[in-house]
Formats: C-alpha cells, sequence, structure tokens
C-alpha cells in the first residue's frame, strides 16, 4: 500500500541543507547536518550524478552541480586514484585509492561530461574523468560504478572516447561470469550492495561497446535480481547483512540506496529493449519509498525531499542522511521520467 502523498517532483530542499561552501555533509541526525563527520567524495560524485540528470535544473540547482564538481576533481591525484573524506576545515582525511569512491566520482564525472548545463563543465568534467580513468580497482563493484560513467560517456557523447572504452572492457572483465548455477547466476556467491549497479554496468557495456551478448547476460540478471528482491509484489531488497541462495526474506535494515540502483537498472533496461515489463521494477522502486515495503513505511519527507537512512523491522531510521536523500531523488527522477507519477 502507498502510505505516503507521492512526490509531483524532485524537492531538493533537504540537498541545500546538507550542502555548505565546502561540500556534501555525509551524515545528518534527523534532519539536521553533522558537519563533524566532514564530507566523501562517494556522496558528492551521486549528487553529480542527481543534478545532471535534473532536465531543467533552476539556478540554484546549477550553483550545486558546479559545486559538486569542483569537489570531486579536488580528490582527484595525477595517477588516477581519489580521495574519499574530507574534514570540516577542508583537508583530506584520507590518503588517496581506487575503492568504490573512485568508481563513483568517474560515474559522476561521466554523467557530468555528457549532460551538465554548460560546455565549460561538461569539458572540465572530461578531462577530470580522463584523469581518474588512468587508473582501475581490484574491486568488482568500483569498477561497475566507473562502468557507469563510461557508458554514459560513450553513449552519449559517440563512441569514439577511448578511454571510457577501455574502461568499459576492463569493468565487464571485473565482474566476472555468472554463477554456474541456473538458480543463482550471480557472478558472486552472495548479493551484497550495489547490486543493481553491476546489472547496469553490464547493460551499458553491451550497448555502448557493443557487445549483445553482455547486454542479454544484464537483462537476465536483472530478471533474477528482481524475481530474488521482490516479495508480495514489493521490493525486498538484499539488506546490509546480504543475502544468499538460502537466506531467507525479509531482511533489514534495507538501504535506500539499493532500491535506487535497482530503478537506474530498470530504467536503462526500458531505454534499451523498449521493453515495459521493466516499468514495473521503477515503479515498484518508487513504491517502496511511499511505503509499499517490508515494514509498510513512508521512506520519505515529501515537504523536503529527505530520504530516511533506512528501513527496519518495526519502522525507519529517523536520520536522514546525503546518501540515502540522493536515493530518493534519483528515484524520484526515474518515475517522473518515465511519467509514473500520475
Amino acid at each position: 500500500m502507498n502510505t505516503a502523498p507521492a512526490l509531483a517532483r524532485p524537492v531538493f530542499d533537504h540537498l541545500h541543507r546538507l550542502t555548505d561552501g565546502r561540500g556534501l555533509f555525509e551524515h545528518a541526525q534527523y534532519g539536521n547536518p553533522r558537519p563533524e563527520h566532514g564530507y566523501c567524495l562517494d556522496d558528492v560524485a551521486r549528487a553529480l550524478v542527481v543534478i545532471c540528470r535534473e532536465p531543467h535544473p533552476s539556478q540554484a540547482l546549477q550553483a550545486l552541480g558546479r559545486h559538486y564538481l569542483d569537489f570531486t576533481l579536488s580528490a582527484i591525484e595525477a595517477d588516477g586514484s581519489c580521495h574519499n573524506r574530507m574534514s570540516v576545515d577542508g583537508s583530506w582525511s584520507d590518503d588517496p585509492a581506487v575503492e568504490d569512491w573512485w568508481g563513483r566520482a568517474l560515474w559522476g564525472l561521466g554523467v557530468a561530461a555528457a549532460h551538465a548545463g554548460t560546455q565549460a563543465m561538461c569539458a572540465r568534467a572530461l578531462l577530470g574523468f580522463r584523469m581518474a580513468a588512468r587508473a582501475r580497482s581490484p574491486h568488482p563493484r568500483a569498477m561497475a560504478f566507473a562502468a557507469l560513467g563510461a557508458g554514459e560517456l560513450l553513449t552519449n557523447r559517440g563512441g569514439d572516447e577511448l578511454s571510457a572504452r577501455r574502461l568499459l572492457g576492463d569493468a565487464v572483465l571485473a565482474i566476472g561470469p555468472s554463477g554456474v548455477d541456473p538458480a543463482w547466476p550471480w557472478p558472486q556467491p552472495r548479493l551484497t550492495y550495489g547490486n543493481g549497479s553491476i546489472v547496469e554496468a553490464l547493460l551499458l557495456a553491451g550497448s555502448a561497446l557493443p557487445n549483445a551478448e553482455t547486454q542479454d547476460r544484464g537483462l537476465q540478471l536483472l530478471e533474477f535480481l528482481l524475481e530474488i528482491e521482490t516479495r508480495d509484489g514489493h521490493l525486498s531488497v538484499t539488506p546490509v547483512g546480504g543475502r544468499g541462495p538460502d537466506d531467507t526474506s525479509p531482511g533489514f535494515d534495507q538501504q535506500p540506496i539499493e532500491v535506487a540502483a535497482i530503478a537506474d537498472a530498470c530504467a536503462r533496461a526500458y531505454e534499451l529493449t523498449d521493453d515495459r515489463r521493466w516499468l514495473r521494477g521503477v515503479r515498484m522502486a518508487w513504491s517502496w519509498f511511499t511505503g509499499d515495503n517490508d515494514s509498510a513505511t513512508p521512506m520519505f519527507d515529501p515537504d523536503t525531499g529527505a530520504g530516511f537512512d533506512g528501513l527496519l523491522r518495526d519502522g525507519r531510521n529517523l536520520n536522514q542522511g546525503a546518501e540515502s536523500t540522493l536515493a530518493l531523488l534519483s528515484t524520484a527522477q526515474h518515475a517522473q521520467r518515465l511519467a509514473l507519477l500520475r
């Protein structure tokens, strides 16, 4: 059941509240930012994706996009590795690496290079993408996140960006082959996190390289993912502890970012195939936020556009951090774009 009013359009008030002159605060206590925890590239890169996806951004949103791009570019080292954590005083508090945040930086930069509101932003994002794409990560999910930026770049700016093509090919290899058990075709023994992003990376690689076999594999894995993460007609996504072949659902706590990744993958599948069955996945993702979930609990504030930090067995985590807010906004964008909010 839907227990919250539909969000007619993404509302960015809370995202503005979480953003200051340096970056995007990672954590919030209820609706209040927690500056003591600083900023992270993971969230800023996700925010860059959301802003650049917005079809008619206001001047205020365009300013946020420039701000997030500046932060992302500042995190990149000459060898392509990236810092993730910045303290509130503006100093990096970690060593550069090629973990998930490196992949998300490439995701954000690829989307910005393809869709940013000005040619200057597109050009700066492309230069940053090329710099970060010098590196490679040993981690499949980091490579999958990077592939999302590479695929978006190739799809929307032509297929001649060599750094993106090479990165996409390497990401497919890093994700690895499907499992040999027909009942568990997932490339790892357990579902963990970012599962929808693994699927979307294969879909984009198959389309952009192009490679029909890779795209078909992505569609098959998406079908598997939707089947295993649907319960009683609604999404019941993999919880923080993961999910294996013998685990029963529902599991808690469920993270909004998992729902957003499913919406991303289903929207991409529909875009590539024009098969309306994938719209159901976007519809279920949006309905999860409005309360059609395992706890029958709305997962966002429709007045501010804030997302709540996790679905619990008996309700929700009332904190409204950046990751969950961006997951809500991203899913709302897909639902709105595909005309599913009526």
